[in-house]
């Protein structure tokens, strides 16, 4: 399973908010309170999605700068 895909995914963060806002109501919390932890999880949700966005980004630019890196000259010294 590739986690960061799931972990970044906003159609998953929607159906775990969904599903544990049910289960509030269910088991008999108010509307008030199963919103209230939609409303949490959907933050973090934005949280995780942008903290393994980013680290990603970064990933893919430190291999990019690596893959294109110049070869490095000669220097005076080294031609003595």
């Amino acid at each position: 399973m590739d986690w960061k895909r799931k972990l970044t995914s906003r159609k998953f963060w929607a159906a775990v908010a969904s599903f544990v806002t049910m289960l509030i109501v269910a088991l008999g919390g108010t509307e008030s309170s199963a919103n209230q932890t939609a409303a949490l999880i959907m933050a973090g949700a934005s949280v995780i999605a942008y903290v393994i966005g980013e680290g990603l980004v970064d990933a893919t630019r430190i291999n990019a700068e690596e893959e294109f890196k110049p070869p490095e000259t000669d220097t005076e010294d080294d031609l003595k």
